[in-house]
């Protein structure tokens, strides 16, 4: 039997020449911790003639992370996006996320950070923090 429970997932991330080890991202959001974007599987074409061609294309995966505004993780991506900032490049990225409610594991690979939140929105409260990073590929595994 699955369980479709969030509370248990682990987020991994790692940074390549920035961080030594991967970083365990805590302190989600609670109504939208991460949300990956539909990829767009074809392109297709209509000809003159009525007939539909289509073509497989790669597309990058599009994930957005909201995170609590006291989130250690938030210093985490300041560091990233400041870093990136002072030596005008960028840091590649990695991640792994295991939901052991669903028995699935996912391998985020060749992530760029490209477009954070610089600090919170205020309210009556702080507000969450949204970071978004592209990868390359996200590869499903059972664990």
């Amino acid at each position: 039997m699955s369980f479709i429970t969030s509370a248990d997932a682990i987020f991994m991330l790692t940074v390549q020449t920035l961080f030594n080890a991967p970083v365990r991202l805590e302190n989600w959001s609670a109504d939208r911790a991460w949300e990956a974007a539909a990829i767009e599987q074809a392109e297709t074409r209509m000809s003159i003639d009525g007939r539909l061609n289509a073509g497989w294309v790669p597309n990058p995966v599009e994930m957005t992370l909201g995170l609590q505004p006291n989130s250690d993780s938030c210093i985490m991506f300041e560091g990233i996006s400041t870093s990136q900032a002072g030596a005008r490049t960028l840091y590649s990225l990695g991640g792994e996320i295991t939901l052991p409610g669903l028995g699935r594991k996912y391998t985020l690979v060749t992530g760029y950070l490209v477009s954070a939140s610089p600090l919170p929105s205020a309210g009556r409260l702080l507000e969450e923090r949204q970071f978004t990073i592209r990868w390359e590929r996200v590869y499903p595994v059972g664990i």
